[in-house]
């Protein structure tokens, strides 16, 4: 059965105040349990690869963290509309989303360098919709920022109004943003993989609004080998 058949709307049951759910009881196969155990464990994971204590294994590691978290994304995108039972969101207090995010951005950008920057088209549903240049560094601190949020709420044990929140950015920002960053990791290593050396992106920036024909030309030199290593892959001579 899917999520959406075993979970009602409001995920902590009929007749329970907020609060009730089983996530606060710890019951490992509580939706609410399942998806803040993902969710702890992708910000954890990604904290972890910006340290650069093992650069080497960063990109095929994202890889698989992201991979796992879009897990998650899919299960609440599949679920019925969660309703928080506030009209308005509860006050968390003094935050430092924005403090914290850019160091992280700024820890990632420097390790992921120069296979940072990648070209993404929004919204495939939009016809002649030009290719734009981002980050994969903007894309994890976007994506964790997110995903904090709603960890605030459900630490301070408002379990419906974290899953509202992850259900609602998931939709609205971090569902698409870490599926652009997936495809690109999974391009990353695809390249080494298939020994397929990737050109330089000299010059390519995200400040600059790129089409089709100028995001090939921007492409220079950056080989396979600055992630083979953690593949254990070496070039074919």
């Amino acid at each position: 059965m899917s999520d959406t058949t075993l979970h009602d709307t409001h995920p902590q049951g009929r007749g329970k105040g907020r609060g009730a759910a089983n996530a606060t009881t710890g019951d490992p196969d509580d939706f609410a349990v399942q998806i803040s155990d993902q969710v702890e464990s992708f910000i954890l994971a990604v904290e972890e690869v910006a340290t650069g204590d093992e650069p080497d294994s960063a990109v095929p590691f994202l890889l698989l963290e992201v991979s796992q978290l879009l897990l998650a994304g899919g299960r609440l995108g599949a679920h019925e509309d969660i309703v928080p039972d506030e009209r308005y969101e509860p006050d968390l207090g003094p935050e430092r989303d924005a403090e914290v995010g850019a160091e992280l951005r700024e820890r990632l950008a420097v390790l992921l360098d120069p296979v940072d920057v990648y070209s993404e088209v929004f919204d495939p549903y939009e016809p002649r919709k030009a290719p734009v240049a981002c980050r994969i560094s903007d894309d994890l601190a976007d994506v964790v920022t997110d995903l904090r949020h709603g960890m605030a709420h459900y630490r301070a044990g408002r379990t419906v109004e974290a899953l509202w929140w992850w259900q609602f950015s998931y939709f609205s920002n971090w569902g698409a943003t870490a599926s652009a960053a997936l495809r690109a990791l999974q391009s990353l290593v695809a390249h080494v993989r298939l020994n397929q050396p990737l050109e330089e992106l000299d010059g390519l920036d995200t400040d600059e609004d790129l089409g089709d024909e100028s995001l090939a030309e921007e492409a220079g030199r950056v080989m396979a080998e600055e992630i083979a290593g953690p593949l254990g892959l070496r070039k074919r001579r």
